[in-house]
Parts: structure tokens; sequence; C-alpha cells
């Protein structure tokens, strides 16, 4: 039961990596959303195998409240999702943002020059 319980601990734990690597890349949220999504399911089962393995039922109550958290917060993301703007369905890096700043900022000069 160890070996089984070390080799399950070690793919969790990479699960959990390539899930916040997802996380922090991206693009878009509804990548992110996943793969938090994702990341919390191995908590979830993380907590699971250490209930297993030291065979205890009190934790039963801690993963079903976890369960729950995950599912409204994957609902929540999903129902925001469905009414962002097409164009705003990724971070934008500071240097975009930089840009638009000053393309908004030189059409208000040029706009206001012609008043």
């Amino acid at each position: 039961m160890t070996v089984v319980g070390v080799i399950c601990a070690i793919m969790l734990v990479i699960a959990g990596i390539l899930a916040l690597i997802r996380a922090e890349r991206g693009p878009t949220s509804l990548n992110r959303t996943i793969a938090l999504d994702v990341f919390a399911t191995v908590v979830i089962g993380g907590i699971a195998l250490e209930a297993a393995l030291s065979k205890r039922t009190d934790t039963l109550p801690i993963l079903v409240v976890l369960s729950l958290v995950g599912f409204v917060g994957s609902v929540t993301m999903s129902r925001f999702a469905a009414h962002e703007p097409s164009d705003g369905r990724r971070v934008r890096t500071p240097e975009e943002i930089a840009h638009d700043e000053e393309v908004r900022r030189r059409a208000e000069e040029k706009k206001g020059g012609q008043l």
C-alpha cells in the first residue's frame, strides 16, 4: 500500500505543477480557469489520498466543501466568460496597454487640435 501511495502522490505533484504552469501561461481566462480547477481537483485528490493512507474519515466534509467551492467557482467563471467581449479574452501585456494608451492619447490630441 505504501508503494501505491507514493506513486499516487508523485503523480498528483506532477499534475499540480503542470496545472500551475498552465494557469500561469494562459493565454485566455478560460485556460486559467480550467487549470485552477484541475489544481483544486489535485488538492482534493491529495487530501483523499492522505485520508485513505491514514484510514481517516473525518476529512470527508473538507473534501465535499472543496469540491463545491471548485464547482461554483468554475460555473461562475464560465458565466462571466460567456458575456465577455471577444477582444477581452486574454490578459494584455504591459507593452500592449502602453501602446493602446499612446494611440488613445494621440487620437485625443488630434481631435483637440481640430476643434
